[in-house]
């Protein structure tokens, strides 16, 4: 059984390390997307700039996102490396494996994301 364990995690570790790269070249290849929008008055129309500054309060909110999911990535590889992955970070107590199916980087259990009012 720990070897299934030991086999099952670093497949799970593999699988995280290639979302964190895939997250990581996506933010290489949009970083010009991070830049203020340069918004002309006299050669832009109003709807043209409107347009530019929505699309550029959308790319910050996906970039927000990218970090927030980079930091969960990040947090579920340490607590493999340390031997702590399936464990609730508040309580201790073992994650289900359908929540860590469904979210292999959840820090707590149902009851404690309950508890803590972050929901199922």
């Amino acid at each position: 059984m720990t070897k299934k364990r030991n086999a099952n995690l670093e497949a799970l570790r593999e699988s995280l390390l290639a979302r964190r790269k895939e997250l990581m070249e996506w933010n290489t290849a949009h970083s010009e997307a991070h830049k203020p929008v340069q918004v002309d008055q006299t050669s832009m129309g109003r709807l043209s700039r409107m347009d530019a500054l929505q699309n550029q309060a959308m790319e910050l909110e996906l970039e927000r996102r990218r970090k927030v999911e980079l930091a969960r990535l990040d947090a579920a590889l340490q607590r493999i490396e340390e031997g702590e992955y399936g464990y609730c970070v508040a309580c201790g107590e073992k994650i289900a494996k359908k929540r860590l199916e469904n979210d292999p980087t959840t820090p707590v259990c149902i009851n404690c994301a309950r508890d803590s009012g972050q929901g199922e």
